[in-house]
């Protein structure tokens, strides 16, 4: 016949790797009836234990079962107490930094390129066929070459403009002594700009630069000559002081 109480406390050994021993003394009144002792899985005496079996009370093994921590009981059983599951520590995610809620500041314009004038070199003789025939002048590289040669040893080279080191623009000059005059006759025989660099004030700089070298070479006089169906290009010359004073004629020989 099964005792309840002690029913319980062999699920309590269990629950704790122990096994609950039973006095086997059924005769009540006599020495270790209703006894009781605890053993490990192999055996061994733990508590209320002795050669010949059993000698603890119910209430006593149950004490020891109730105050039996886990490091306690597992080493009291010479054996390697059983680890307890421990679960890792969430790791910590570094937070995203917080956008820039600083307004962003609209990129800086592209810079200007850089315009300069310079006089002109037989190597730039294949830019200057493009812009000479925007004129309606159909030359070819080779003349284009030689001439700017020739008008150097003259000390009358042609000016280019250009941007960024890109040839935009030409303006030629001459310088003429005639009988009439005490002084050089300065002349600007062509003038053009590239289609796409037009309204950055490139025709007057070039114009400015050869009034300089025509002032250069003792000229007190600039004359223009420009093609009469070019109406924007007479406008311009006004615009930049020069004044009509006479009809141009001329005949091919």
């Amino acid at each position: 016949m099964s005792d309840p109480v002690l029913d319980a406390l062999a699920e309590s050994a269990r629950n704790r790797g122990l096994k609950l021993v039973r006095s086997r003394v059924r005769t009540p009144g006599k020495r270790r009836f209703g006894k009781a002792g605890l053993t490990d899985a192999s055996g061994k005496a733990v508590f209320g234990m002795d050669p010949k079996g059993p000698n603890a009370k119910p209430e006593e093994v149950e004490t020891y079962l109730r105050n039996l921590g886990a490091g306690d009981w597992g080493a009291s059983l010479d054996a390697p107490a059983r680890k307890r599951k421990t679960h890792p520590k969430p790791r910590k995610v570094a937070e995203p930094s917080p956008p820039d809620r600083q307004e962003r500041r609209p990129a800086p314009p592209p810079a200007e390129p850089k315009l300069a004038i310079r006089p002109a070199r037989p190597g730039d003789s294949g830019v200057l066929v493009g812009l000479i025939a925007l004129l309606d002048h159909q030359v070819d590289e080779a003349g284009v070459r030689k001439r700017i040669a020739e008008l150097a040893r003259a000390k009358l080279t042609p000016l280019v403009a250009t941007l960024d080191r890109q040839i935009v623009g030409l303006c030629g000059i001459d310088a003429m002594v005639a009988v009439h005059r005490d002084r050089p006759a300065g002349r600007i025989n062509i003038l053009v700009v590239s289609e796409a660099a037009r309204g950055r004030g490139i025709g007057r700089k070039l114009v400015a630069a050869a009034e300089d070298a025509l002032r250069a070479r003792a000229c007190r006089l600039v004359e223009v000559t420009s093609n009469d169906r070019l109406a924007e290009a007479h406008a311009f010359y006004r615009h930049m002081g020069y004044e009509r004073t006479s009809i141009r004629f001329c005949k091919k020989l």
